[in-house]
């Protein structure tokens, strides 16, 4: 299923120039194993983890997923007319 979440997180995120980090598109939210909804977060896909960074009341959290352990991927954006 790794490649499947990998193309996921590639969807729902653009590279951020000149790191091997990614950031969620503007207006897409995303959703690991129906926990916490992240919103203009940065990800990064790692051999045998995933890696999601936000800030939150001037801190930065980090978020650390096994590929193994993700069950489900949720994206959420608005709807296109």
């Amino acid at each position: 299923m790794k490649e499947t979440w990998e193309k996921i997180f590639e969807y729902a995120s653009m590279p951020v120039h000149g790191t091997l980090s990614r950031k969620l598109r503007k207006g897409v939210s995303l959703q690991v194993n129906e926990g916490k909804i992240f919103e203009k977060a940065v990800v990064f896909l790692g051999d045998s983890f995933v890696r999601i960074t936000e800030e939150e009341g001037g801190q930065t959290i980090n978020s650390y997923y096994d590929w193994a352990g993700i069950q489900s991927l949720r994206t959420y954006g608005a709807k296109e007319e």
